[in-house]
C-alpha cells in the first residue's frame, strides 16, 4: 500500500516535470519564431530551467509523498531519465553521451533536494 502512494506520488512530480517541460518549449519555441535569436542564445537558460523543472517536479512528488523524500525525488528523476533515454534510443537510434548522463546525474540531485524540500515543506 506505501509503495502505491509512493509510485503515485513520482508520477505526479514526472507529470509536473513534463508540463513545465512542454510550455517551456512552447514558449522559447514562439520567441525563436518570431525573432532573430537562436537556440544557442538559450542554452543556458534551457538548462537552469530543465532543473528548475525537475526540482520542481521533485516538491510535486514530495509533498504528494509526505515521507521518502529522497526516494521520491530520485524515483521522479530516474523516471524521466528512463522515459528521455527510450525516446532518444528508440526514436533516435542513439545512446546517452557522457555530457547527457552528467546532466541526469544532476537532475537526480535536482529532485532528490525537491523531493526532501517537498516533504518538509509539506508538514
Amino acid at each position: 500500500m506505501v509503495y502505491r502512494g509512493i509510485f503515485g506520488s513520482m508520477l505526479y512530480g514526472l507529470i509536473g516535470v513534463l508540463f513545465i517541460a512542454v510550455a517551456f518549449s512552447f514558449v522559447i519555441s514562439l520567441i525563436l519564431s518570431f525573432s532573430s535569436l537562436t537556440e544557442a542564445s538559450f542554452s543556458w537558460f534551457i538548462l537552469i530551467v530543465s532543473f528548475l523543472a525537475l526540482f520542481i517536479g521533485g516538491m510535486i512528488a514530495g509533498v504528494k509523498a509526505k515521507q521518502k523524500g529522497w526516494m521520491v525525488g530520485a524515483g521522479t528523476a530516474l523516471l524521466f531519465t528512463v522515459i528521455t533515454f527510450l525516446i532518444q534510443y528508440l526514436g533516435y537510434n542513439s545512446t546517452f553521451t557522457m555530457e547527457q548522463y552528467l546532466y541526469h546525474g544532476g537532475y537526480l540531485l535536482a529532485s532528490v533536494f525537491g523531493g526532501i524540500i517537498g516533504v518538509n515543506v509539506g508538514k
